[in-house]
C-alpha cells in the first residue's frame, strides 16, 4: 500500500503543505553539513589560535603546579586557586568553543533556515514499533543512509591516511622541542589535520545538501486528490462557493438599489432595459453608471426612480448601448457623450421647469447605436 502511495503521489507539494510540514519541524536538514562546518571551524580554531591557546594552557598547568606549603595545607587557599585555574581554562578554550559553537548553529540554517517547532518535541511512540523500524532500514532512505555511512568511512580513512603519512615525521620531532612551543605545534598539527578531514566531510556535504533537499521534497509530495482536497478545504465546497457567491450578488444589488435615490437620470428600453447616470460636473469627467438591470431588475429601478422622483427617460438604443457596453462604476464611453448631453439637457430643463412651475419641456427624440 505504501509503494502505490508513492507512486500515487507525483505532484510537487503546494505552498500551504509545505507550510504545515515546517510548523512540524520538518526541514531540509545535513548532518555531513553541520559535521563539516563543525570541523573545519575547530582546526581553523586550532590552526590559527593553537600557540596562544597551548601557550596559556602551559602556564595554568605551571600555576597549578606550583603551590606554596600555605596554600597545599590550606582547604580555602585550594578551592580559590582551582576556580581561578577553571576560569582561566574556561576564557582560555572560550574561542575555540564560540567557533564550534557559531558553526554548529549557522550550518543547518543554510538550507532549513530558522525553524522552532513545538511538534517536534513531542515524543513519537511510532518509533518504537520494531516492524515500522525494520521497514525503515531496508527502505530506499535506508539504503541510502548506508551508502552515505560507507562513502563517509572511506573518504575520512583516505584523508587520515594521507594526513598521517605527511605529518610522521612532524609529530616524532615533538619530543625535541621546548614544552611550551611542542604543544602551540601539536595544536597546529591537529588543526590542519582537521582541516583536511573538514574538506572530505565538505565534499560530502555537496552531495549530502541537493540529496536531503530532494528527499525532503519527495517525502511531502501530493497526489492529485490530495491537491484537490486542499483546494476543497481552504476554498470551502461548491455548495459554499455558491452560497458565498449568492449572497456577494445579493449585496451588490442592495447597494445598487441604494444608489438608484442619488441618480440624476434613469434611461429605460422602455420595459427590457433600465441603466441610472449621475453626473457632478465638479468631480467627474463623465457621467457614471450607478444602476443597471434587465426585466425585474429593471422594473424595481424604474418603481425606487419613480419613488424618489428620478426622471424617465425612453431611449431603448440609448438604454441598450448603455447596458451592454458599462459596467456599475464606469463611465459612459465617449461615443456616446452627445446623445447623453442630450438626455441630461432634456433633465436639466425639466428640473427648472418644475422649480419654476413652467411647462415641462418636450423629451427629446434619442438615436444612439447599439453597443457591439
Amino acid at each position: 500500500m505504501a509503494d502505490t502511495d508513492d507512486l500515487d503521489r507525483t505532484e510537487s507539494p503546494t505552498q500551504k503543505r509545505l507550510e504545515d510540514a515546517r510548523r512540524r519541524g520538518q526541514v531540509p536538514r545535513s548532518r555531513d553539513l553541520g559535521a563539516a562546518a563543525v570541523t573545519l571551524a575547530g582546526g581553523l580554531g586550532l590552526y590559527g589560535l593553537g600557540a596562544v591557546l597551548g601557550g596559556r594552557l602551559m602556564g595554568l598547568m605551571r600555576g597549578g603546579l606550583e603551590l606554596s606549603a600555605a596554600q597545599s595545607m590550606g582547604a580555602d587557599s585550594m578551592l580559590r586557586s582551582l576556580a581561578s585555574e577553571t576560569l582561566g581554562a574556561a576564557l582560555a578554550v572560550a574561542p575555540i568553543l564560540g567557533l564550534l559553537l557559531a558553526a554548529a548553529v549557522l550550518a543547518p540554517l543554510a538550507i532549513g533556515g530558522w525553524n522552532f517547532s513545538a511538534t517536534a518535541l513531542q515524543p513519537q511512540w511510532s518509533r518504537l514499533d520494531p516492524v515500522a523500524g525494520m521497514q525503515r532500514v531496508f527502505s530506499l532512505q535506508g539504503v541510502l543512509e548506508l551508502l552515505k555511512s560507507l562513502a563517509r568511512f572511506l573518504v575520512v580513512a583516505l584523508v587520515a591516511i594521507v594526513v598521517l603519512r605527511h605529518q610522521f615525521r612532524e609529530f616524532n620531532s615533538l619530543s625535541t622541542e621546548p614544552a611550551r612551543a611542542a604543544v602551540g605545534h601539536a595544536l597546529a598539527l591537529a588543526g590542519t589535520a582537521l582541516i583536511a578531514f573538514g574538506g572530505a566531510l565538505a565534499a560530502i556535504a555537496a552531495v549530502d545538501v541537493p540529496l536531503a533537499l530532494w528527499q525532503h521534497h519527495r517525502s511531502l509530495r501530493m497526489s492529485r486528490e490530495e491537491i484537490r482536497q486542499e483546494n476543497r478545504d481552504s476554498e470551502g465546497s461548491p455548495e459554499v462557493r455558491n452560497r458565498l457567491r449568492r449572497l456577494q450578488q445579493e449585496m451588490s444589488g442592495r447597494r445598487m438599489m441604494a444608489a438608484v435615490p442619488t441618480a440624476d437620470v434613469v434611461i429605460t428600453n422602455p420595459t427590457h432595459f433600465a441603466v441610472a447616470l449621475r453626473y457632478d460636473e465638479a468631480r467627474m469627467r463623465a457621467p457614471v453608471v450607478v444602476a443597471k438591470g434587465a426585466d425585474l431588475v429593471a422594473q424595481r429601478i424604474r418603481e425606487l426612480a419613480r419613488e424618489h422622483g428620478v426622471p424617465l427617460v425612453e431611449a431603448p438604443p440609448l438604454a441598450r448601448a448603455l447596458h451592454r457596453s458599462c459596467e456599475l462604476g464606469d463611465e459612459i464611453p465617449a461615443r456616446l457623450y452627445a446623445v447623453v448631453a442630450q438626455v441630461l439637457t432634456y433633465v436639466y430643463q425639466l428640473r427648472t421647469a418644475r422649480r419654476t412651475g413652467a411647462a415641462p419641456p418636450a423629451p427629446p427624440v434619442i438615436v444612439a447605436p447599439d453597443a457591439g
